[in-house]
């Protein structure tokens, strides 16, 4: 993953908790995490595992799908796809 698609990332799930009215504490609590981990997410400086993205969008109720809508295209990693 990207360093941007991290930040835009990170961003993401701090609006999404925002929105949800939760601090990070209760978040992290949710999410069985030290609030220094997801504090980390947040500023994009931490690379989740799709088992951490896949808590984070139970918690808001959302599927990953919802998670990373809106989220950029990562342009410079090679594609698999034919």
């Amino acid at each position: 993953m990207s360093d941007s698609i991290k930040a835009s990332l990170g961003r993401r799930i701090k609006t999404l908790r925002r929105e949800n009215g939760l601090t990070q504490a209760k978040l992290a609590l949710m999410i069985n995490v030290e609030q220094s981990y997801l504090s980390k997410l947040e500023l994009g400086s931490r690379n989740p595992s799709l088992s951490m993205l896949s808590k984070i969008a139970d918690a808001f109720g959302i599927t990953l799908s919802e998670l990373f809508s809106g989220l950029p295209k990562d342009e410079g990693e090679p594609s698999n796809r034919k």
